[in-house]
């Protein structure tokens, strides 16, 4: 049996005393995934960087989702803690997004070090929208970044702006991932777009999560 570790946010809020917003992790980008692993016969772990609860934005909880992904809800309240997690026994790792992942995820060194582990065991490494956040301090065996010309997306820098988020963000993940050499491939807003290149394989936002998947699917079958 495949096992695959899901790493999500803790972040449940972002902006300033005078204007703060709700954030966390988006539910398509983790539940549309979950299934497929599930459906795939995956073992899968679900972990944050504090363990408990992983929020979900709010505003990925619309009306139109299927009513089967309130039941993955019950994995994000109750995630294991990064540190207490034996990554090496994984055949896989996904991030997936939300805005929270800019916040803390982007910042975890122990996730830098799990995702370094990954990427130069040549294990599969994969995110979508705002998840490739973890993968910016991840570093090759010789001390460069994974992403250092790599063919590689995520939620563009347009599409930040048209959901007016890039007023809270602390850096925009386009460009953050350009000035580390990363071979960036966009598509057009709210298009499914996924980038394989070698190992690595990342998607550019919610639309993109099921192709995400069964692409990480494949790659863990042959």
């Amino acid at each position: 049996m495949k096992k695959i570790l899901i790493v999500v946010t803790n972040t449940s809020r972002m902006g300033d005393l005078n204007n703060v917003t709700e954030t966390g992790v988006w539910l398509e980008e983790f539940a549309v995934p979950f299934y497929a692993f599930q459906d795939a016969g995956f073992d899968i772990t679900v972990a944050s960087p504090l363990g408990g609860v992983s929020p979900v934005d709010p505003n990925s909880l619309e009306c139109k989702n299927p009513t089967k992904w309130d039941y993955t809800k019950k994995y994000l309240d109750d995630t294991t803690k990064l540190a207490c997690v034996d990554y090496k026994n994984f055949d896989a790792i996904f991030i997936p997004g939300g805005h929270g992942p800019m916040f803390d995820i982007a910042q975890d060194m122990l996730l830098a070090e799990i995702v370094s582990y990954f990427y130069n065991s040549h294990k599969i490494v994969s995110a979508v929208c705002h998840g490739p956040a973890g993968l910016i301090n991840a570093k090759t065996k010789t001390g460069m970044p994974i992403v250092k010309d790599m063919q590689l997306t995520c939620f563009t820098n347009e599409e930040e702006k048209l959901v007016q988020k890039n007023k809270y963000v602390p850096f925009m993940l386009e460009s953050k991932l350009r000035q580390l050499g990363a071979c960036f491939n966009e598509a057009a807003p709210w298009t499914e777009n996924v980038v394989i290149d070698e190992n690595l394989v990342t998607g550019q936002n919610p639309e993109s999560s099921k192709k995400l998947a069964e692409t990480v699917i494949k790659k863990l079958k042959i």
